[in-house]
């Protein structure tokens, strides 16, 4: 029994081959997102019914701000901060020290603008007053990313995975606290803001062997470098956070609190679904980018295979959320909530597009066209306000979801020709053989 716990034990904690520590990460980025997103989720169901639709859709959208403003600050710093610290080690000091630096500077400059500006736009009152407070949740997870990029390049994803958990327990437990005793967006917002500064300062006792000189270390002269080298990374996230949170940031301009909450609602059931390819697509990731450079053709049948399986994946998944939708608000935010099953409905389509897309898109950056995110961002961000502009005031909350689904449709077309032409990879044999699979094994049964 010792030595089975023994067993256990390092092969959570240590990195012996590449074999085990692939493995190792993939289990603790799955452990660590879901459980994540399961603690969020409960709080957010709970919130949802205290707080009604009103105050809801003001806290929804306060935070949505927060959260979009998010990969503004980073520009892709993180994701380079992970290359080039697993890269090179002797470096990771001063590409620490340079990008927390870096990260301060945007962060100070993004959260004055916001505080001076945002009373101008919003009409929601209780959204302006909370919004102070969601500032500070927005600058401590944002620090804490950088810890968790960090973790990356050590490939020490436990460190990350902890964390996730510990920070989204710390926010529940004080959220519930919160909520119980006052029961107001306002009190909500402060326990975000604890929860989130707690899981920062543990980033930084993770870490702490690592921040020792960490401003000594500071090079002026990697600034511009890390800049110039993270914008396209920064695109990509930029690409990801507009298509969640831009049509929740519409509605609060052109709708009533009502609406948002609604809307925000069904999102929210919609988006704990996308963390199952984005685990996928991170796992892959480095071996496939290790055989884009010298074995493509092993490269595009892994991306084939995964891709195929995604997309199979996702259809049940999909025609369940359709047929389900009523009974699954309701179950989920009470009666009061009912008006936002069109939309859960409607949003349950970016399931089909987001599964598969997810690895295809990390497939584009093992081939190393970063720079061709420039376009596919630049689409979404206008494509998609541009969408909300013309179908949220005529058709509201299911014009925002019917946004999301075509725009999404369109920039992920993009990104999947562009894979096309770089490997020439074809999923529709694949899908058919996993089909196959499945039926042959439910026959055998």
């Amino acid at each position: 029994m010792i030595g089975f716990i023994q067993k256990i034990r390092i092969f959570l904690f240590a990195n012996n081959d590449p074999g085990q520590t692939v493995a190792k990460n993939t289990a603790w980025l799955f452990t660590g997102q879901m459980a994540s997103r399961a603690l969020r989720a409960l709080i957010v169901i709970y919130a949802a019914r205290l707080l009604g639709v009103a105050s809801w859709g003001a806290f929804s959208y306060a935070l949505g701000v927060a959260t979009f403003l998010t990969v503004f600050s980073d520009i892709g710093i993180g994701a380079l901060l992970t290359r080039e610290g697993a890269k090179s080690p002797e470096m990771r000091s001063r590409y620490l020290a340079t990008a927390i630096g870096t990260k301060l500077f945007l962060l100070t400059g993004i959260a004055l603008l916001v505080i001076a500006f945002f009373p101008y736009l919003t009409k929601i009152e209780e959204a302006a007053a909370i919004m102070p407070i969601l500032i500070f949740v927005f600058i401590f997870d944002t620090l804490r990313d950088l810890g968790s990029a960090f973790s990356r390049a050590l490939e020490k994803m436990e460190v990350e995975a902890i964390l996730q958990i510990f920070t989204n327990a710390c926010i529940v437990a004080l959220g519930f606290l919160a909520l119980t005793l006052q029961g107001t967006s306002y009190a909500l917002a402060l326990a975000y803001a604890a929860g989130s500064g707690l899981g920062l300062l543990g980033m930084f006792y993770a870490l702490r062997r690592h921040l020792k000189g960490v401003f000594r270390n500071f090079s002026l002269r990697l600034v511009k470098e890390i800049i110039v080298a993270a914008w396209p990374f920064g695109l990509f996230g930029i690409m990801g956070i507009v298509m969640l949170n831009t049509d929740v940031i519409m509605l609060g301009w052109l709708r009533t609190p009502e609406e948002v909450g609604y809307y925000a609602a069904a999102q929210k059931l919609v988006q704990l679904l996308y963390v199952i390819p984005t685990i996928v697509a991170t796992a892959i990731f480095p071996t496939l980018t290790r055989l884009a450079k010298t074995h493509t053709e092993e490269a595009k049948r892994l991306l084939e295979r995964n891709v195929a399986r995604s997309f199979v994946a996702a259809i049940p998944i999909a025609a369940i959320g359709v047929l389900l939708g009523p009974w699954i608000i309701k179950l989920s935010f009470g009666a009061a909530y009912e008006p936002a099953t069109y939309v859960f409905q409607i949003l349950m389509a970016t399931v089909l597009i987001i599964f598969p897309s997810a690895l295809v898109g990390n497939a584009v950056f093992a081939y190393g066209e970063t720079r061709s995110f420039a376009r596919f961002a630049f689409f979404a961000i206008v494509g998609n306000v541009a969408a909300d502009a013309l179908l949220i005031p005529y058709y509201g909350i299911e014009g925002a979801a019917i946004a999301t689904v075509i725009i999404q449709l369109l920039t992920n077309g993009l990104i999947w020709h562009k894979m096309k032409r770089l490997n020439g990879f074809t999923v529709l044999p694949e899908i058919k053989n996993v089909l196959s699979q499945l039926t042959q094994r439910k026959t055998a049964r």
